[in-house]
């Protein structure tokens, strides 16, 4: 029998199997994205149930298959409540996991998109009251950036025309800060604007594919 894994792990989707199971798709920090069947987890006195859904982080341990992980245990460390009870953290929250499964390749070296998604989640869970200084709208532009930084599709500054002096800082911010300082700054309406027009276009251009949780927050 193959030895089990131990890995930092967040859930990105799931789905239901048969009455009592469930296949997660999961980001890790050693095996890129993974697909995982846990069996038994939907049992009401099972001490995954909550655990075994979206935006769950914490240390996984698996047993490798042929095609998919079989599930051992899960200990969570971060729920992210915060974004399972607000609607609108709920939903740019998905759009965070929608961008990075579509990112990310099953057993890829997807480290940095890991720990940029968490990061992220964190810093958009502050936006949930906990920090009124934190714009849940700029979090989601610094991520979407970021995250084309990190897949080598960002085209870089240089090639970026019409932006005020402030909103090229800010891009030189989000190109080279580290992950603990990303979201340690704010803007004004007018620059969170020029972002928010660049971001579209570039997310237009290379993301091809349309994201539900984006057409529930515009409904």
């Amino acid at each position: 029998m193959n030895q089990f894994i131990t890995t930092q792990a967040i859930v990105l989707k799931t789905s239901n199997l048969g009455e009592y199971d469930k296949r997660m798709v999961m980001l890790t920090s050693d095996f890129g994205k993974i697909t995982v069947f846990a069996r038994g987890v939907r049992r009401q006195n099972s001490k995954y149930l909550a655990a075994c859904s979206p935006f769950s982080y914490g240390e996984l341990k698996a047993f490798p298959g042929r095609e998919a992980y079989s599930f051992m245990d899960f200990a969570v460390s971060e729920y992210f409540e915060e974004l399972r009870t607000d609607f609108e953290g709920s939903c740019m929250g998905m759009y965070f996991l929608e961008v990075a499964d579509y990112y990310t390749r099953e057993n890829n070296d997807d480290y940095e998109m890991q720990k940029l998604l968490y990061t992220s989640l964190r810093a958009l869970s502050k936006t949930c009251g906990q920090d009124p200084a934190l714009d849940a709208r700029l979090v989601r532009r610094v991520f979407e950036l970021r995250t084309l930084m990190v897949n080598g599709e960002y085209p870089g500054r240089d090639n970026m025309e019409g932006l005020s002096d402030t909103a090229q800082y800010t891009l030189y911010h989000v190109e080279t800060s580290p992950l603990k300082k990303l979201f340690a700054f704010s803007v004004s309406d007018k620059v969170l604007g020029e972002m928010e027009v660049l971001c579209d276009g570039l997310c237009k251009r290379f993301m091809d594919r349309r994201f539900n949780s984006l057409d529930m927050l515009k409904s």
